[in-house]
């Protein structure tokens, strides 16, 4: 009895020399000291510029095409790293040395009246994995910074009324509202920018805030929801 205990638990000299072989085999790993170090160093440094030269590859024969094929007018300067994740329809606007870094996902809701717009300035920077979920227009000005895994909508997304939700109902048009964003306007990472909002130019949203209301030019805001932390200095 006792023998079929210790079997059941993993127990006795059977089981516990298997045990230590396979921790031994998962923490085993080639050594790397003074002898093998140069050829490793070597290795990595070409792991990665193949890496590269195959992502830059993908960009020029393959990435870029496909993206500029659904936009309607791209600027001079246009950068990319990879393909934007695209769903429903609309029109794409791309000022002069726009860059796209990493991978952004772009939605049109096609809720709104007319073609959902999405307008990007001269000189702006998108990092990865921001959000822009647009069923009217978003708007985005010249040498704007916007940090990775930043959420723009123009939209509620749902109905505010249960009922509605639960049949399936779109947005009603009081819950789609242009958003615009000035010039010079930076934005932090996670930041969410809501329907409705105008952000004035030079202005900065902190990391993580909640942006439900306008935002005058020359200010920082932050928290949830944002509101004015300082006062910046406008240009003379």
């Amino acid at each position: 009895m006792n023998l079929l205990v210790k079997l059941r638990r993993g127990e006795g000299p059977f089981w516990g020399t298997l045990k230590r072989l396979v921790k031994a085999v998962l923490h085993f790993h080639i050594p790397v000291f003074w002898l093998t170090r140069p050829f490793f160093r070597v290795c990595y440094f070409l792991h990665v510029f193949l890496r590269e030269l195959l992502a830059s590859l993908l960009r020029f024969f393959w990435y870029e095409p496909l993206f500029r094929s659904c936009c309607e007018s791209i600027g001079e300067g246009f950068q990319m790293e990879q393909l934007p994740y695209l769903v429903g329809s609309g029109i794409i606007r791309l000022g002069d040395h726009v860059t796209l870094s990493g991978k952004q996902v772009i939605i049109f809701g096609n809720r709104g009246e007319g073609t959902p717009l999405l307008s990007i300035g001269h000189h702006t920077f998108l990092g990865h994995a921001c959000i822009l979920a647009i069923s009217s227009s978003v708007t985005i000005g010249n040498h704007c910074l916007i940090a990775s895994d930043v959420r723009i909508s123009d939209y509620d997304g749902h109905p505010v009324d249960a009922v509605a939700r639960r049949t399936g109902l779109p947005s009603p048009p009081e819950g789609i509202r242009p958003v615009v964003i000035g010039d010079d306007v930076w934005i932090g990472n996670m930041a969410t920018i809501l329907k409705g909002v105008t952000i004035g130019d030079r202005s900065i949203v902190g990391a993580g805030a909640v942006v439900t209301r306008d935002v005058p030019p020359d200010v920082v805001v932050a928290g949830n929801p944002a509101r004015i932390v300082k006062q910046l200095s406008p240009p003379t």
